[in-house]
């Protein structure tokens, strides 16, 4: 194996063992901070040691000896080895460098216990909502500081000291490393969902720069969702988020034209959307359903997606069915951004009069007032019922909104269109 396709190997494994590694490495030493040092310790090991040797076949128990000796060695200098030394080095090995063949069996079923602590760790309400987006990022999707701040369009500084400021608020905080119970599971999850849901979006539309869509944060959002129903198969509203994200992801490629250009939904090619990532979502949907209760807030949008889904053509979507899934959401999670969203829906089932009635009634809105999507749906409706001069003027009042370089040339394309 070349030198390069040893890099690769350590790369691809480190990407899927590191949260795995640094909740478990959590739970042994009771500090998310320390257990990612121990964590970076194994890797640069991992680099020094495979390109003469190479790739372990258990390469995930190899990292995890590795950490557990270095975790050895700090107890050690701390003075407190004789506290910590069974619970670390039990089914270690230390002689010539060799992993016990039984280290893996002894952490089998604990994994995936630690791997939904720490879920629940990095996404505690106590931290700030782009603090939490970071540390996810950071401990669970096993980014590197500038792969999270370039995904967010940030410095690299900024999203350092995000990263920074979490943990000691975490360890200020003394939140336990351990999964809720009862009501105050459905809170904390809750939380969960948001970040995963946050995540997925900005990289979905982007809320600045060049680029309308950045898959990366797309394809972590949907690899932490698909965990996260793994842990906890339960729970509905968690099938309901990776339904969502699985439907919404099949249309990636779709949204954007050879040049880079965004492509709104009814004018995107189906033929190029992900048919694979429709039947998964489709499938986690069908998962929410029969569990039971009726469906959440992001298993009512994963149906809305779904008519989507299911229609060939623009023409053939059940738009009457998305004004009650919207009616549904309105009435579980009303939010004037779920009434825009009904709005759009009811002109596409009723008429673009319809629509911008409802449309209209949300000017007024305090928290819309800088949100470019509203005059923007305000300008399409009123285009569509040729008042061309007020629907100019709507467009060029959005792109003057939007920080999305893309979206603002789509908009003042449109508003020309209306000259």
């Amino acid at each position: 194996m070349t030198d390069r396709e040893t890099q690769s190997a350590i790369e691809a494994v480190w990407g899927i063992e590191s949260a795995r590694l640094i909740a478990s490495l959590t739970r042994i030493v009771g500090s998310l901070d320390l257990a990612e040092e121990l964590a970076q310790d194994a890797l640069v090991a991992a680099l020094e040691r495979w390109p003469e040797s190479g790739v372990p076949r258990n390469a995930g128990a190899w990292l995890m000896a590795i950490a557990k000796r270095r975790a050895i060695d700090h107890w050690r200098r701390r003075e407190r080895l004789a506290n910590k030394l069974d619970e670390l080095g039990r089914d270690l090995e230390v002689d010539s460098g060799n992993i016990s063949p039984d280290l893996d069996a002894a952490f089998e079923g604990e994994i995936g216990d630690d791997l939904l602590r720490l879920v629940f760790v990095a996404c505690h309400p106590v931290l700030s909502p782009e603090s939490r987006v970071a540390l996810t990022l950071r401990v669970l999707g096993g980014l590197k500081t500038d792969e999270i701040a370039h995904a967010f369009l940030v410095s690299a500084a900024t999203i350092g000291q995000r990263i920074v400021r979490a943990k000691r608020t975490l360890a200020e905080a003394q939140v336990p490393f351990e999964v809720p119970q009862g009501p105050e599971l459905a809170e904390r999850l809750s939380s969960v969902l948001e970040v995963i849901y946050l995540i997925f979006n900005e990289g979905y539309s982007a809320t600045a720069g060049d680029d309308w869509t950045r898959p990366q944060p797309c394809q972590e959002a949907l690899r932490l969702g698909r965990i996260l129903a793994g842990l906890l198969p339960q729970e509905a509203e968690v099938h309901g988020l990776v339904a969502l994200l699985e439907i919404q992801a099949s249309r990636l490629a779709a949204r954007v034209g050879p040049a880079g250009e965004p492509v709104l939904l009814l004018d995107q090619d189906r033929g190029r959307w992900d048919h694979i990532l429709i039947q998964r979502g489709l499938g986690a949907l069908q998962r929410a359903e029969r569990l039971g209760g009726g469906l959440g807030p992001y298993g009512l949008q994963a149906a809305i997606a779904a008519c989507h889904a299911r229609a060939p053509t623009p023409g053939e979507t059940d738009w009457a069915r998305i004004v009650a899934l919207y009616d549904a959401l309105a009435q579980l999670a009303p939010s004037p951004v779920v009434e825009l969203n009904r709005a759009v829906a009811v002109a596409m089932a009723f008429g673009p009069a319809a629509g911008l009635e409802l449309a209209d009634q949300l000017v007024a809105e305090a928290s819309l007032q800088g949100y470019y999507l509203l005059p923007s749906v305000r300008g399409d409706l009123l285009a569509k019922l040729g008042r061309l001069a007020e629907a100019q003027a709507e467009f060029e009042r959005a792109a003057s909104l939007t920080r999305n370089e893309r979206e603002r040339a789509l908009l003042l394309r449109r508003a020309a269109v209306c000259s």
